[in-house]
């Protein structure tokens, strides 16, 4: 068989395409690249390779703390500035900014199906927005003595719980902002809290290095996982309801791992994903018809975000050995991919 030759032809010009709009400019740059190469048939094949990103002018004037999707075109994100924006993800454009907060954005939840959500706020309050409404806030929770780091809406969308640094979860009527329950665990001082799909359980991390599982009628711990050996940053449950996933604080590649959970009967630790060289932020299940297996991403402190094949680490009681994960490095922007493997 003949060698591939692969001859790189750099491309005669560069596109620049830059349009200007009321709310901002967007930056849209295309790359071309022209690849020829000889097949062993002695056939010349020219292949044009695309790259494209877009840039838009920022939404917030310090740190996005905090970004949820509102619908299938808006999101809505917060952060340091005090301020919540609701923008147009694919023109770039601000649809409306909500001011109230008095300190930084820490969380937002967004309503099923509606134009309403929350954010909460390093000032200890809940506040309630509506897109179509007023600017100002349709209600204002006050049931914290601390910054509110959790915050989470009930699939039907008729109760909202929040967690703080206080050590306390409070359930509210979504309906009428009024408190329903509160409850209060020694040294659980939450980090987030998401709720079950289709149940009335509700999933939150803790510094004191535990993920809890919450029964929301009557506000109680329905089960502990085992504690970690580092703080709990976040956790995320599947859309099936029947797995969820934590992720740990650390440094140097001691702890930064995220946890995948079974949440049914059994309650064991599935598997561990390591590779990670500093907290790890976030993680999330990406949905199935991105992937022909189901596939999770976390992120890091290391400017990393790495997908994980989900499947493959077996049991409980084995390793993820041969797990392969892509790593997508942040420093200012992509720096492309590269492969690593993961274990416990």
């Amino acid at each position: 068989m003949l060698p591939l030759r692969c001859h790189l032809k750099r491309a005669p010009q560069k596109i620049l395409c830059r349009f200007c709009a009321m709310m901002g400019k967007l930056q849209s740059k295309l790359k071309h690249s022209t690849y020829k190469y000889s097949r062993p048939d002695a056939i010349i094949e020219e292949r044009i390779q695309t790259t494209a990103f877009h840039e838009y002018s920022p939404a917030h004037v310090d740190t996005v703390s905090v970004v949820a999707a509102l619908n299938s075109d808006l999101c809505v994100s917060g952060g340091k500035d005090k301020t919540v924006v609701a923008y147009n993800w694919k023109t770039g454009n601000v649809v409306k900014r909500f001011r109230g907060h008095e300190h930084d954005i820490t969380k937002i939840a967004c309503l099923h199906k509606s134009n309403q959500f929350f954010s909460a706020s390093r000032d200890r309050m809940v506040m309630m927005w509506d897109l179509h409404g007023s600017s100002q806030p349709r209600q204002q929770l006050s049931g914290h003595a601390m910054v509110v780091t959790g915050l989470a809406v009930s699939p039907d969308s008729t109760q909202l719980c929040t967690g703080s640094r206080d050590n306390t979860l409070v359930l509210w009527d979504v309906g009428t902002g009024q408190c329903v329950e509160r409850a209060s665990v020694s040294r659980n001082l939450v980090t987030h809290l998401c709720w079950v799909p289709r149940e009335a359980y509700v999933l939150q991390a803790s510094e004191d290095k535990t993920v809890r599982l919450w029964d929301s009628r009557g506000l109680q711990v329905a089960h502990i996982f085992p504690a970690k050996q580092h703080i709990q940053t976040y956790c995320e449950v599947s859309e099936d309801g029947h797995r969820c996933l934590s992720c740990s604080s650390g440094f140097g590649g001691e702890g930064c791992e995220a946890t995948l959970w079974d949440l049914r009967q059994t309650r064991n630790r599935i598997c561990e994903y390591k590779g990670h060289f500093q907290t790890v932020a976030s993680c999330v299940f990406l949905p199935r018809a991105l992937a022909l297996m189901p596939i999770i991403a976390t992120s890091s402190h290391d400017c990393k975000v790495k997908i994980w094949n989900q499947d493959t680490g077996g049991n409980g009681q084995s390793e993820a050995k041969g797990m392969s994960a892509m790593t997508i490095g942040h420093r200012g922007k992509s720096r492309g991919m590269d492969s690593t493997m993961c274990s416990h």
